[in-house]
């Protein structure tokens, strides 16, 4: 199982910003399309940053309200390490896992093609192992 099986069942569409945004205008995109992060994208669209509800959270705790009005670019996660979409899903959970990350950008080459959370992964996982039950028990009763 790769990240292209979890891409294909999800979608690839991700909502993308510029580094210039503010957290204001960042949370506000956010909460309009019920996600927990932004790509940002570079102005040739390749990727710079990520930048999540937690991100955002740690700003305004560190700087107050004043830090909704700064650009994105200084809370962001610089450079996320991105996954590729021949990726195994059992080692982007680990990845997930140990370096607590929620969110994933997947790129192909150098192009953003899909954005991965846990959820998704998880939801993915539930649905293999769901899968399996269901077989194993046809296969039971037909023994």
């Amino acid at each position: 199982m790769t990240i292209a099986n979890i891409l294909a069942e999800k979608g690839r569409e991700v909502v993308t910003t510029s580094a210039d945004t503010t957290l204001q205008e960042a949370a506000q995109l956010m909460m309009r399309d019920r996600i927990g992060a932004l790509v940002v994208l570079d102005d040739r669209g390749r990727l710079m940053g990520l930048i999540a509800e937690r991100d955002i959270v740690s700003a305004v705790a560190l700087d107050g309200t004043e830090a909704l009005t700064q650009p994105i670019s200084s809370f962001m996660q610089q450079n996320p390490q991105p996954a590729r979409e021949e990726d195994a899903v059992e080692n982007m959970m680990r990845v997930m896992t140990v370096e607590r990350r929620r969110h994933i950008p997947v790129v192909r080459e150098t192009r953003l093609v899909g954005l991965i959370s846990i959820g998704d992964v998880v939801k993915y996982r539930i649905r293999v192992i769901e899968e399996e039950h269901r077989s194993m028990r046809e296969y039971i009763a037909q023994a």
